[in-house]
């Protein structure tokens, strides 16, 4: 169940986004109890609630907020634990009516500290509850950690699923796979007489999954006692285990235990010094396949960043090209793309002097000059030309 780790050792879990692209669908319902799900089936499963500015796991799992957590030996956060599930959350460190009034950088600095400053010990999966939307946060994510695949939440509803679009495909931009929808809420069982009320209508879900191209994952009915189960910290998975939502949960959780893990790329995290070699990544394991435009090996041979791509097709790109067409925001206009920086302005012998990685889809670069903040995509690397690098 654990992946190769970027740094050749030690295994790391798989992590999985769960998302939605509007709120009210029941994602941080469906995260809880998915969870408990693959803990019952004996795998070790943590929970990140990355909803800073609105957390609501701890209270479905029965975990009291507002207590700060303990200190491990080695200076990590101990996580909370209920049903068998680590957890850590914004809601842990305040009072239960405090708001978290955060701007966008110390939002980037939490969700950072959730994942790698918390003693997690060893982990199965790794699952993020998002906030709703394709914002700051999902973006965060997905820029800085390698994310086995996301899961879109979305109601039957036609708003909804036309929203859930929206964050399907910020995944698809991003390289994160789509492991597949789950429609929530889809259709109330009456508990007195058995009857299916298709509230939101049906087969939504279904739908644009096909028409996305991309697995169903199943259809989670609405129980009456999921609202008790809320206000009593008690996930529905444990308080109604017989119950048809229940059995979708438990579906639901083997298919994404089970699922074949995406094409591998090149090992990542990663921060590389080019002079001195030091944090190199690992190439991709041979035999390894996908997108055109999925990096399978990256090198640098004292002129040029030379990658290799999926397709068996290489590139070999010289530092003062990549310089001139840097894609950040001082560099070109961010609504007219119009190139900012002039060409005469970078130095002829300009060298890369760091590169690492951003999530699963782009390269960041540093510069002799000093400029680092440009977020190079692979296929903007994939589009760019070879160049022939005279010496300077």
């Amino acid at each position: 169940m654990t992946e190769r780790d970027p740094g050749g050792s030690q295994s790391h879990p798989r992590m999985i986004a769960i998302s939605s692209g509007k709120g009210g669908v029941g994602k941080s319902t469906v995260t809880a109890n998915i969870a408990v799900a693959m803990a019952e089936a004996g795998l070790a499963v943590g929970v990140v609630d990355a909803d800073v500015y609105g957390p609501s796991i701890p209270g479905m799992l029965g975990i009291a907020t507002g207590e700060k957590p303990g200190m491990s030996p080695n200076g990590k956060v101990i996580p909370a634990q209920a049903h068998g599930v680590k957890l850590m959350s914004m809601a842990m460190l305040s009072a239960d009516d405090a708001p978290a009034i955060l701007r966008g950088p110390m939002v980037t600095k939490y969700l950072q500290m959730f994942i790698r400053q918390v003693d997690w010990g060893t982990l199965d999966v790794l699952l993020l509850d998002l906030p709703p939307g394709t914002g700051d946060i999902q973006l965060t994510l997905a820029q800085s950690f390698p994310l086995s695949g996301a899961v879109i939440v979305s109601t039957p509803q036609d708003v909804s699923l036309k929203i859930a679009r929206r964050g399907l495909r910020m995944m698809e931009q991003v390289n994160v796979p789509v492991l597949g929808v789950i429609e929530n809420m889809s259709g109330f069982t009456c508990p007195s007489c058995g009857t299916v009320t298709d509230i939101f209508h049906q087969g939504g879900g279904e739908a644009i999954a096909r028409d996305l191209g991309v697995a169903f994952l199943g259809k989670v009915p609405l129980d009456p006692a999921v609202v008790d189960c809320g206000d009593d910290g008690t996930p529905l998975l444990t308080a109604a285990p017989d119950g048809p939502a229940a059995a979708a949960y438990r579906r639901i959780a083997a298919t994404l235990s089970t699922g074949r893990a995406p094409a591998p790329g090149i090992a990542t995290p990663f921060t590389w010094t080019v002079e001195t070699g030091e944090g190199k990544p690992l190439d991709a394991p041979p035999g390894a396949d996908g997108p055109p435009e999925r990096l399978l090996s990256l090198d640098h041979d004292g002129s040029a960043l030379v990658l290799g791509w999926a397709d068996g097709q290489s590139s070999r790109l010289a530092p003062r090209d990549l310089r001139i067409d840097c894609p950040c925001a001082k560099c070109r206009d961010e609504v007219t793309g119009q190139r900012l920086l002039a060409p005469d302005a970078v130095p002829l012998d300009i060298r890369l002097t760091r590169i690492w990685s951003v999530g699963n889809y782009a390269l960041g670069l540093a510069f002799s000059d000093g400029h680092d903040t440009g977020i190079y995509t692979f296929k903007t690397l994939r589009a760019m030309q070879d160049v022939e690098v005279e010496d300077v």
